[in-house]
């Protein structure tokens, strides 16, 4: 049986990526928020310019939309036709017999004929 807690290695590493993260996004609000005078009267003065604090996030999120309409864009260009034989069935399709099943009893798992799936659709 297995452990569902993480190993070791993998709750310190989760740790440290906690904190990095944390750290990034408190070094993220300071360069955006602090006037750049005051960071280069800290030394700080081969910084981004403060544009990118608002593009950065804004690019991200628009990129992350536009995935998401590329990827049902390509769903629909690799889905099949509704008239190709391929969505009916395939090298693996395996016949059930329900003749021999009692009367009431769930049928094993297998694909319908298409004969079959238009009689109990259909008629």
């Amino acid at each position: 049986m297995s452990n569902p807690s993480p190993t070791p290695e993998r709750a310190i590493y989760g740790f440290v990526l906690y904190l990095g993260s944390i750290l990034g996004f408190v070094l993220f609000v300071i360069w955006a928020y602090i006037p750049s005078t005051w960071l280069h009267s800290l030394g700080l003065t081969y910084l981004p310019q403060k544009y990118w604090a608002l593009a950065a996030p804004t690019y991200l999120c628009m990129s992350i939309v536009f995935f998401y309409i590329i990827y049902v864009g390509y769903t629909f260009t690799i889905t099949l036709p509704l008239d190709s034989l391929n969505t009916i069935t395939d090298d693996h399709a395996c016949p059930v017999n329900t003749k021999n099943l009692p009367s009431g009893a769930i049928p094993p798992i297998g694909d319908l004929s298409i004969c079959e799936v238009n009689q109990r659709l259909y008629l």
